[in-house]
Parts: structure tokens; C-alpha cells; sequence
């Protein structure tokens, strides 16, 4: 539980960090970086984060990819919840 709260964590603040940066043409954030966030489990932060500091939203992969990934990221985090409650 204490995983997923935090990968979710640090994907919303990749997404904000990189918008200041894009915002002040600084060194980004790589997009491999901000997917690996999303599939290491911190999809839903990180869409989250994006469509709250509007970032990334006119790539059709993250606007379409990002909250596909984080419904897959629920569904597989209610099966792992439903198969630890078996145990």
C-alpha cells in the first residue's frame, strides 16, 4: 500500500516539476521517465498531474495511453487486494 501511494506521489510531482521546467525552458523530464512512472504503478498520479497542470495533454499517447494505463493500474491493484484478502 505504502508503494503505490508513493509511486502515485512521485508521478504527480514528475509531471508538475516538468511543466515548470518546460515553462522556463530548463532541462525536462524524459517522457520514458514519466511512462516508467506509469507502469512501475503511479499511472493514476500521473494523470492525475496531467490533466491538472494541463501537461502533456496534446500528445495523443499520454491524453489516450496515460488513463488507459491507470484503469489496467486499478483493476490490477483490486485483484492483488482481492488475492491478499484470500490468504
Amino acid at each position: 500500500m505504502i508503494y503505490i501511494v508513493l509511486v502515485n506521489v512521485i508521478g504527480f510531482l514528475a509531471m508538475a516539476v516538468d511543466k515548470y521546467k518546460a515553462k522556463h525552458r530548463k532541462w525536462r523530464i524524459a517522457e520514458r521517465t514519466l511512462w516508467l512512472l506509469s507502469l512501475a504503478g503511479g499511472a493514476i498520479g500521473t494523470t492525475a498531474g496531467m490533466f491538472l497542470f494541463r501537461h502533456k495533454t496534446r500528445h495523443r499517447a499520454f491524453r489516450y495511453g496515460l488513463p488507459l494505463v491507470a484503469i489496467l493500474d486499478v483493476l490490477i491493484y483490486v485483484i492483488f487486494y482481492q488475492w491478499g484478502r484470500r490468504i
